[in-house]
Parts: C-alpha cells; structure tokens; sequence
C-alpha cells in the first residue's frame, strides 16, 4: 500500500498545526535573556536569572504529564480529532496570555507567578499534543509508511522551532535594543496566539482515524481506565519509550533551544550570528527527521539507533569543540549537527508500535510526557548550572545521551521484535476480525 494524496493532506494539516502549536510552546526560550531581565528583580545575579528563567521554561514541562494524561483518556475513549482542537485551543489562549503579562517594574512578583501560570497552560496543551499528533497520523497510513508518518510531523514540529528561531532573529534585527526590550519582545507571542487560532481553524477538515472508527462500532475501545491497562500490561514499553524521548528531548533542548543563548555566553557570538546557525542547524534537523523516518521504514530499528548514535555523538562534540574557531565553523558545524539530531525523527516510530491501538494514546502519552517532564524540564537547568563549572558541559552531556542511544539500540536488536507490534491502517484487518468475534460472542449469550 501506499500513500494516497488524502493521506498526504492528513500528514500536512496534522503537521502545519503541529508546527503552529510548537512555535508556541518554544517562543520563550528564544527570548529567555531579556525575559529574565524583565520578570525578575534588577539586582539578581545574571546566572542566578539564567536559572530562574530556565526554571519557568521548565514549569511547562512538568506540568506535561497530567495534561498529557487526561487528554489522551479522552483520546482513546472518544477520539483522536477532537483532542486535536482541544489542545490547540489551550495552547493559543495561553500564548496570547504570555504576551500581555505586565513585567516585574508594574506589578512585582506577581509578574513571574503570572507567567509561570501561563507556561503550565501551553504545557498543559502541548502534553496532548505531540502523542496524539503521532498516534492520528500512524492510524491514517499504511504499515510501511508509519516511519515516514511520524518523522514528516518531527519536520512540521522542527518547522515550528525554526519559525520561532527565524521571528526571534528578525525581531532582534528589526528593532533596536531600548525597543526590543520595551514591546517588542511581545511580537512573537502574539503571532504565535494567532497562528494557534488559525491551526484551531484548519483543524476542522481533519477527520478521526479509520482505526478508531473501527474499534468504536466494534465495541472495542478499552473497558477501564487506560492509564491503568497501560501500567499493567505494558512496562517494557514505557521504559522504553521514556529512554526514547530522554534521548529526544536532549538532542532538541540543548542543540535548537539552549543554543543561542549557549552561544552567546559561551563562544561570544552575537544574538543575529547565535540565531542564523541555529536556524540553519534547525533546518537540517527537519531535513534529518524526515529522512530518519523514512530510513526506519526499511531498517531493523535496533541497527538504526545503533549507527545514529555514533553520527550523534561525533557531531555534537565536534560542535561543541570547534564553533568558536569562526562563522564559518559555527554555521557547518551547526547544519551537520542538526542532520545527525535529526534521528530523534524515528523515536515516534517505535513508540506508536510499543502499544496497541486502544491504549496507544494514553502510553504514547504516559511515557512521553513523563519523560519529558522530568529530562527535558530538567535538562535546560542542569546544563546552566553545570556550564560555570566546564564550557563543555553541554557536550559531555549529549555524549552520554549518545551512549544512551547506542544502548537502546542494541536492546531493539535483541529485543525489538518482541515489543513491537504492527500499526497502520492495515490493524483495520485485525480490530474488524475482533470485532465480528465479539459480536458473535454477544449473540451467543443472548440466544443462551
């Protein structure tokens, strides 16, 4: 089977509002410095507000798992689709929030509480978000395309980290430094509001998964709380999958997000240089994660992980060692680095197979969020505290995180097979033949 041109309109509406919704969520790193100035105190040590602000940006992570987990119930109970506009919704809202806070010089601390309120509402959102973006779209395409399925809504998602990377650079550029921090640090977040308003709209000409159809006029849908069924009967693939998205949301965190800041600090690049080579970088990543999930499609996924690991691990260091030699350095070093980031476009493939179709969302979900919760919320934190002590904190860290991945990838090979199961539109075969047994085991006991 492959994919019809109805598959391909699915996979560019779920990732254009993927990428909307993303640029929302991630905007605020793009602006931590001056946000730090602004919401806090003026006499706070510079690395002291480095960490705050950090910490704000991590408060959106942590809430991630309660909104993740109470939309995707939702999710595996009554729909896909409508999760889809739900969180879009939130997440609009809370962004044009984030753009109308007063700063700390009108209203004092409640200025920092306001905006920590804010960012637990997009994580709230974005919780729901991503798991059910790569659930609808592994339940639209055929078997052999679930790879490419989810690493083309990594592209759209990248998309979203360079739309806000690309608005940051232009803003920096446009307006000078006294007006830059007066207003128009607000900019962003009220185009990201709008571009959100605008998902929620193109939103609308989506239509439920063909699998979840199935299973509701099978009577199919899970019985219990899925949360519960997906603990009981799933740890092996919630391990996994959170070691998966640790290893995703680090190789994103650190190289597109941290960045710039990163950059500035440490190698004394501008604010336009830091954001040009992690623009560039940020493409290439999109390139890599498309091209990632393609690969998966027709490799063992325990030899793909395997490989990128080494791709991963050599790239970043090299990065790390060598882009304060020049421009030059910085900005092919950068693009060859996004490439091998790019990998973390297969890690939906093997969570979307890891559970069945009437629990996915909620384990896709359950282990994502955790996981980002806790590694990425914290990763931001860990690194700003741990560059004063070493320049190269950042990159010894992502060595580890491509051990990680080398250790992963030697357990799929082992193992792989074993926690995977068949998705796509060919599960329609499986859940139809379920569904004729359950019914004909309904008209027995009637009939009895």
């Amino acid at each position: 089977m492959k994919l019809t041109p109805t598959d391909f309109r699915i996979l560019v509406l779920a990732s254009l509002g993927g990428a909307l919704e993303f640029y929302d969520f991630i905007i605020f790193v793009f602006f931590a410095t001056v946000i730090g100035k602004l919401f806090f105190p003026p006499d706070v040590p510079e690395w002291l507000v480095l960490i705050q602000t950090f910490g704000i940006f991590a408060a959106g992570y942590l809430v991630r798992p309660l909104g993740g987990i109470v939309l995707a119930h939702f999710g595996d109970l009554f729909g896909r689709k409508r999760i889809f506009a739900f969180s879009i919704l939130l997440m609009a809202l809370s962004t044009l929030g984030m753009a109308m806070i007063p700063t700390y010089a009108s209203i004092g601390v409640a200025a920092p509480l306001l905006l920590i309120m804010m960012r637990i509402l997009q994580g709230a959102a974005i919780g729901g978000e991503v798991p059910g973006a790569w659930t609808f779209v592994a339940e639209h395409v055929p078997f052999r395309n679930v790879g490419f399925a989810c690493g083309f809504l990594c592209f759209g998602l990248t998309i979203g980290i360079l739309l806000g990377s690309v608005i940051a650079a232009g803003i920096n550029s446009l307006f000078t430094p006294t007006a830059f921090v007066d207003y128009a640090w607000r900019f962003p977040f009220l185009l990201g509001g709008v571009f959100g308003l605008i998902a929620v709209y193109l939103r609308r000409w989506l239509q439920e998964t063909p699998i979840f159809s199935a299973m509701e006029r099978s009577r199919l849908l899970v019985p219990e709380l899925p949360l519960r069924a997906v603990i009981r009967d799933y740890p092996i693939s919630i391990l996994i999958s959170i070691v998966l998205t640790w290893i995703l949301s680090a190789g994103i965190v650190v190289t597109t997000l941290m960045n710039p800041t990163l950059l500035q600090k440490l190698y004394g690049y501008s604010a336009e240089e830091s954001l040009l080579a992690t623009g560039i970088g940020t493409l290439f990543l999109a390139i890599g994660a498309v091209c990632a999930g393609a690969i998966i499609d027709r490799v063992n996924s325990g030899k793909f992980f395997v490989v990128g690991s080494l791709f991963f691990g050599t790239s970043t260091y090299a990065f790390y060692t060598y882009a304060a030699v020049s421009p030059v350095h910085l900005i092919v070093l950068h693009a060859i680095m996004g490439l091998a980031v790019g990998m973390v476009g297969a890690v939906p493939y093997v969570m979307v197979r890891a559970f069945p179709a009437r629990v996915r969302f909620t384990g896709v979900s359950f282990s994502y969020n955790l996981s980002y919760a806790f590694f990425g919320g914290l990763t931001p934190v860990v690194v700003a505290s741990l560059v004063p002590l070493s320049s190269m904190a950042q990159a010894y860290y992502l060595l580890f995180i491509a051990g990680l991945t080398f250790l992963v990838g030697i357990y799929l090979m082992a193992k792989g097979d074993e926690m995977q199961s068949y998705t796509g539109i060919e599960e329609l075969d499986t859940l139809q033949r379920k569904g004729d047994t359950r019914q004909r085991d309904d008209e027995f006991h009637r009939e009895d």
